[in-house]
């Protein structure tokens, strides 16, 4: 049975509501790990060799395929398919657990599926999240929802071919980002509950436990080995993808942060405003009646869900783009309360009007930010970078502080220093030593750019760093009064001239 023509048309819905992504240059994480990516030279104690972030590398490979192909924005255009293929993967989830739920109509079905498939692209195209940017959570969230559906596939089948595949993608949406365990969860949770609930047998669960094992230990092998080969110590790479975010949630609880405690409501009101937290009241709401008709696929959503929610809350960062972790979750409690719905006798209304809510909170959205847009909006960040590129002579070197990549990226100019992040510098230069020995280095940066203000983490060893300004750099401009640019004192004086009132438009120029 194939996909219904609202299925295919909310797909390709899906795609094209990340136009956006051609209107707006690259964010700042996109800017980092393409520069990270030109520049990978691992070492012995140095995963990427002289950048240093907190990713996997499944998805700087990634990054580096897609720059190498097509340039620095391909990787857009693979996330905007990667927003089609999750919509596919939903429908296809949700007639996996209609047939599980017992549905029998294939017409009602069909309508199941198209719900499902409309909300998800709702929820993945709604532009209070993030309509621009690609990066790990768009990438991963497709392979947790297809390993969703392999896993439901392969407990009805009971193929290992499926639980094979279904492990494979789970892990190797880790490898996009680490917080995205989804569908190693909702997997895992599926298999142990049908042993428990007797709905297979031990022997048969045990068997699709070890297929689904051996799918994932794939990228976690390629990783390794790829680590080895490449003369990585196998100690880095377990801090770089592992280890590392306990020392940084440790730095956040202990610095703590206005910029982050901000981010929390405004968080909480895109949660709220997308229409997310409808579909999850949905759920909560019918738990019940779940739990009676199939408490293993209520478990395994409400698992999924919970950890999903989880990985947000405990991040200490809170940006937006984190909520499209929680969709593939939220997606196949939406199909299993339709479904159940579909079942009950008594008519139920709540679930459609969620539906309904958050599609039309994803059109307001899209229609606001295209409105922003033709109304001109000026990218600070990359006017700035660029301004420093056209002041600046050949060998500059540009240092930004405080985290804002895409300045970097648009001065063209590589950086004297690792972090091109503000949490790994605060996380690994606490006392910023080795920004002051760059600084006073017998090569110094002949940029540096204060995206933020020096004492802004008053923790760190900022005394030094505003001597070193004052000593060896001159101001040369506040960039739009935003950021100040200073440079190194030479006998010729450096101009800047940052362009602060012209509209961005496309990424293939103005």
């Amino acid at each position: 049975m194939g996909f219904s023509r609202v299925v295919w048309l909310a797909a390709v819905a899906a795609f094209v509501a990340r136009f956006p992504s051609l209107l707006w240059p690259l964010r700042p994480d996109e800017a980092g790990f393409l520069l990270v990516a030109r520049s990978w030279h691992p070492e012995p104690d140095s995963l990427y060799g002289h950048y240093w972030v907190d990713r996997p590398p499944p998805v700087i490979w990634l990054i580096r395929a897609t720059d190498a192909v097509g340039g620095a924005y391909t990787h857009r255009l693979v996330g905007a398919i990667g927003c089609a293929l999750l919509v596919l993967a939903a429908a296809a989830a949700a007639r996996e657990v209609a047939r599980r739920a017992g549905v029998p109509d294939p017409s009602a079905v069909h309508r199941l599926t198209g719900w499902v498939a409309v909300a998800t692209a709702a929820l993945v195209g709604n532009a209070q999240i993030d309509p621009v940017a690609a990066k790990g959570e768009l990438f991963g969230i497709p392979l947790v929802l297809a390993s969703c559906w392999l896993s439901l596939r392969a407990v009805r089948r009971v193929s290992h071919a499926d639980a094979f595949w279904a492990g494979l993608l789970a892990m190797l949406a880790v490898g996009m980002k680490q917080s995205i365990v989804g569908g190693l969860v909702f997997g895992g949770v599926l298999l142990l509950g049908s042993v428990l609930a007797r709905q297979l047998t031990g022997r048969v669960v045990l068997r699709c436990a070890a297929a689904a094992v051996a799918g994932a230990a794939v990228p976690v092998v390629v990783v390794v080995g790829w680590a080895v080969a490449s003369g990585v110590r196998l100690g880095e790479l377990w801090y770089v993808t592992v280890t590392f975010r306990s020392d940084a949630s440790r730095v956040i609880a202990d610095q703590g942060s206005h910029g982050a405690t901000s981010r929390i409501s405004v968080l909480l009101l895109v949660f709220l405003g997308t229409g997310m937290v409808l579909v999850l009241a949905s759920l909560l709401l019918r738990l019940p009646a779940l739990v009676r008709h199939d408490a293993v696929l209520a478990a395994s959503v409400t698992a999924a869900v919970g950890v999903d929610l989880l990985a947000v809350a405990v991040s200490g960062s809170f940006w937006t783009p984190y909520l499209f972790v929680p969709i593939p979750s939220l997606v196949l409690a939406l199909a299993a309360v339709l479904a159940r719905e579909h079942l009950d006798p008594a008519p139920h209304r709540t679930t459609l009007v969620a539906v309904v809510a958050v599609v039309v909170s994803s059109a307001v959205a899209l229609v606001g930010w295209t409105g922003a847009w033709v109304a001109g909006r000026v990218p600070v960040e990359v006017r700035t970078g660029e301004a420093i590129n056209a002041a600046e002579r050949p060998g500059d070197r540009v240092l930004v502080y405080g985290g804002r990549a895409d300045i970097q990226w648009a001065s063209r100019a590589s950086s004297p220093y690792p972090y091109l992040w503000s949490l790994p510098m605060r996380t690994l230069d606490p006392g910023l030593d080795d920004l002051e020995s760059v600084l006073t280095g017998s090569d110094p940066p002949t940029w540096f750019v204060e995206a933020t203000f020096i004492n802004t983490w008053s923790e760190l060893g900022t005394r030094p760093i505003e001597r070193n300004l004052i000593r060896k750099y001159e101001l040369v401009g506040t960039a739009c009064d935003r950021y100040r640019v200073y440079h190194l004192n030479t006998v010729d004086p450096a101009h800047l001239d940052v362009d602060c009132s012209t509209p961005y438009r496309t990424i293939w120029g103005e």
